[in-house]
């Protein structure tokens, strides 16, 4: 720590927002200790993977919304976009060259490790990296789970002296710090203020050297549309989430995960809200959960199977990717599926597309078309039919490999929610990850889990969803009631 420097620098990176949030929590709390002003720098380049206007709007409303948010509080706030490749290179190091020490967000995934670690060791000041990411900290476990139930049966066990400590909802609420200093005009003359990058427009983001094939999602991005996500979920989706949740037509899931992954929204948050409506306490949880789905909480079934999601499901994929740097690699896969698969690879294929014709939904499946065109289209696709597209894509490739590099460039190029510990999970999911084996053995799956379309159309109500969502000029089949395929999803 460099106490004769002059302020406290907050690198935000992952947890871009200005409310429950234990990294700004700390900056904050070094700031008062050491009585210094506190600087908050939010950044944001143009040369990362599936750069496009998609991903970019949605960060760039999620900075328009800390402007305002960060109006009148005691720091200062300096949102910066990269409007060339490289153009922002070297604003960390200036920034940090006059702090007492710099406090961002540790994360575990795409490039941020990467570009945290390289931090670490170029600059000549103490870095903090703070988990911010879940309700069970990231190092609180020692092991890589291989199984949901595995991975419950440890939270039920350790979770509980977690929940104790929380972010505050407004780390700066009567907070007061010393003035901050102006920026060096050498600084703002290099790396300007992003003000005229927001909230991110056509207009604007045409400017910017990024795919703009990929236009932006229905979703907006910030803190203030994740507010609303909240509260609409918990008045309109939550009552029906138990049994609703898996229809394709039923849009009974949370909406959550975008806003999540870009950290515009905290898992704190949501849980502090739905266990204040639950009216649960502590006193609530009962004394072993055992590892199973329902009743460790003590809540009712609809709020059960969200937290199972929520922090079971969402927490397991951060587990692995904190723990292992091969967590997006095929090989990576557990040996049970690596076997099976391999042994099946050389099985006839009916029918077999090249990446192009899945980007494009050209198979002859009309539902798999349809799950396609939503993610392209909206920047989301409902989870059941997530699990679905990539069981059909394994299906329709010539090797395991292909398929689980197809769903990952689809899934971040057009997904808000891609390129995250969880999206990660979910595909990998479709291969044999926190799975096991399942009989009988077939053609290409062997004992991977088997789903098809048929099945769900005789599962869920899909005709309108492929109506929705069907290819532009395509023939949108509907599902008949009673498929005549005798192959049942396992």
């Amino acid at each position: 720590m460099r106490r004769d420097r002059a302020y406290v620098l907050y690198w935000m990176i992952a947890q871009r927002r200005t409310r429950w949030n234990f990294a700004l929590q700390r900056a904050v709390e070094q700031a008062r200790a050491l009585d210094r002003p506190l600087i908050v720098v939010e950044a944001l380049r143009c040369d990362y993977e599936w750069a496009s206007d998609r991903l970019h709007s949605f960060v760039l409303q999620g900075m328009a919304d800390n402007v305002a948010a960060f109006r009148g509080k005691p720091l200062l706030y300096h949102p910066y976009v990269e409007s060339s490749r490289g153009a922002g290179r070297g604003l960390l190091e200036a920034l940090a060259a006059r702090a007492i020490l710099v406090v961002t967000d540790d994360y575990p995934t795409f490039f941020l490790p990467r570009m945290i670690n390289a931090a670490g060791e170029r600059l000549d000041v103490l870095l903090e990296a703070v988990d911010s990411n879940g309700l069970l900290p990231l190092r609180a476990a020692d092991r890589v789970f291989s199984s949901a139930y595995s991975f419950r049966s440890f939270l039920h066990r350790h979770l509980r002296s977690h929940l104790e400590h929380i972010p505050a909802p407004d780390p700066l609420d009567g907070v007061r710090l010393p003035k901050p200093p102006a920026l060096p005009a050498a600084i703002l003359d290099r790396w300007p203020s992003a003000a005229k990058w927001l909230p991110g427009d056509a207009g604007t983001l045409k400017k910017l050297p990024i795919d703009h094939t990929v236009a932006p999602g229905i979703a907006s991005g910030g803190q203030q549309a994740a507010s609303r996500t909240l509260t609409e979920f918990l008045d309109r989706r939550l009552p029906r989430y138990n049994e609703q949740r898996s229809e394709p037509e039923a849009d009974a899931s949370s909406g959550f995960s975008p806003y999540l992954h870009f950290g515009h929204l905290s898992v704190h948050e949501i849980f502090s809200a739905l266990m204040t409506r639950e009216r649960w306490t502590m006193r609530s949880l009962a004394a072993s959960g055992k590892g199973k789905r329902e009743g460790w909480w003590g809540v009712g079934a609809d709020a059960e199977a969200f937290l199972d999601e929520l922090i079971t499901w969402r927490e397991l994929g951060y587990n692995m990717a904190w723990q292992r740097d091969d967590y997006q690699r095929f090989d990576s896969l557990p040996d049970w599926a690596l076997g099976t698969l391999d042994a099946h690879r050389r099985d006839r294929r009916t029918h077999v597309y090249s990446a192009d014709a899945f980007e494009q939904a050209q198979t002859h499946d009309p539902l798999w078309n349809a799950a396609q065109m939503q993610i392209v289209r909206e920047g989301r696709m409902h989870n059941y039919m997530r699990m679905l597209w990539g069981k059909k894509i394994l299906e329709w490739t010539r090797r395991p490999e292909d398929a689980a590099a197809i769903m990952i460039n689809l899934n971040n190029k057009y997904g808000v929610d891609g390129r995250d510990p969880n999206s990660y999970s979910g595909i990998f999911w479709c291969l044999g990850r926190y799975d096991r084996p399942w009989a009988p053995e077939r053609p290409i799956f062997g004992t991977i889990r088997y789903m098809s379309s048929d099945n769900t159309a005789r599962k869920f109500s899909v005709k309108s969803y492929v109506r929705t969502y069907a290819p532009a000029g395509a023939q949108s089949d509907l599902y008949a009631d009673s498929p005549s395929s005798s192959q049942q999803d396992e």
